[in-house]
């Protein structure tokens, strides 16, 4: 079995309702979807298209390449079906793998077990083809196999990402309850942003929201910051797969003339973190920021963008009767110092967000680890009315 030849399924996993933007990405990238679903987006393609997307996505999680679908009603026949699959052609006998699941099986109360199962078989195989046999852990930085497995029916992937690919490794440091990037990617897909208007981003925090935003702008893409994917430590991989997608990715890099990012944070630490994250980005040029209260943040007028804040959710008792004051303030704000731009406020805490005095436009969901978020959308124009709180 020459794996690198075949033509599979491939499951590109994100996190829940981020798939729409993560679907996008995908035809922008030529490929077709066969399903969509909301945790990710199901086409068809070879390992070499795995590489391609992941160098690309921004909003994805992992990669995952199906090479096997067997009946398996309990532990023994997951065991003996991977026994006898040529695992040789996948994993080199000195090398290193891991074993990550889904697992769903009334035989199975802890998926770790049915880890251990998958990784038997491996070595086993190994064993008796070889009399030699790779290492295995928990680390995702070599080859990595992925176990689906639900009710009776298995499924056995190649995960070619390893490491996860939602975050995008120019953060250094991630500072005070930082924005996963693949998330602020899939947050502003979601916007009008034009990718040339401002793009004002008060309250940055790290500023995860302002550097996404100029890698958008300017088609830096995530595998610019990662030199290591689970698909290099297979059998068959050559390094001209990868050197080819890699080179291209620096001939997309487009120059945006002009290109306003404004971030601010009354924190000195938070910009101080901002700056550092968006050198290590390559993007430090792009953003403009400044230390100040978000009332004293620049917004341009010749051109209108879009403002965006993240703010505090209030999740500690006590602070959300402050943030009533600054949600309210963030409303005058936008009505007053913002007139043509496109407002966009995104929270965890809907009552919080009823606060703001403003009727939004649209309501788009999200979700921030497993807190139910909003992204609310809206049009400041001259006579935006208040509603009542």
């Amino acid at each position: 079995m020459q794996v690198f030849n075949s033509t599979n399924r491939i499951i590109v996993t994100c996190s829940n309702r981020l798939s729409p933007f993560l679907q996008q990405e995908v035809e922008e990238l030529g490929f077709k979807p066969v399903r969509i679903f909301k945790t990710g987006v199901e086409l068809k393609g070879t390992l070499a298209d795995c590489i391609k997307l992941n160098l690309n996505l921004r909003c994805a999680s992992q990669i995952l390449f199906s090479i096997n679908e067997f009946t398996a009603r309990n532990a023994d026949d997951l065991y003996n079906s991977l026994l006898h699959f040529e695992w040789e052609d996948i994993i080199t006998a000195d090398g290193y793998f891991s074993i990550t699941s889904n697992v769903d099986n009334d035989t199975i109360n802890n998926s770790l077990f049915a880890n251990v199962k998958v990784k038997d078989a491996i070595v086993d195989r190994f064993r008796n083809r070889t009399g030699q046999r790779p290492n295995s852990g928990p680390e995702l930085d070599k080859a990595v196999i992925h176990l689906y497995w639900k009710e009776d029916i298995a499924e056995i992937f190649i995960d070619t990402s390893g490491e996860t690919l939602s975050k995008h490794g120019y953060r250094k440091i991630p500072g005070k309850a930082p924005m996963l990037e693949a998330l602020a990617a899939a947050t502003l897909l979601a916007t009008k942003w034009d990718r040339a208007s401002p793009l004002i981003n008060p309250m940055c925090g790290s500023s995860t929201i302002a550097i996404e935003a100029a890698l958008l702008a300017t088609n830096r893409r995530p595998g610019l910051y990662r030199n290591n994917y689970a698909f290099m430590h297979l059998v068959g991989f050559q390094e001209e797969m990868y050197a080819q997608q890699r080179k291209r990715l620096d001939e997309i890099i487009k120059v945006v003339p002009g290109l306003k990012i404004i971030a601010t944070d009354i924190s000195a630490d938070a910009i101080n973190i901002s700056k550092i994250n968006a050198g290590a980005a390559g993007v430090d040029d792009l953003v403009q920021f400044a230390v100040c209260d978000f009332e004293m943040t620049e917004i341009p007028e010749d051109q209108p963008g879009i403002i965006y804040f993240n703010p505090e959710y209030g999740d500690r008792l006590g602070v959300a009767a402050e943030l009533e004051i600054t949600y309210g303030r963030i409303g005058d704000f936008m009505k007053k110092k913002c007139k043509g731009y496109t407002g966009y406020i995104f929270t965890g805490n809907l009552e919080l967000a009823k606060k703001i005095g403003l009727k939004p436009k649209r309501r788009i969901e999200f979700y921030t680890s497993k807190i139910d978020c909003r992204l609310f959308e809206y049009e400041l124009y001259a006579g935006t009315k208040r509603i009542a709180p």
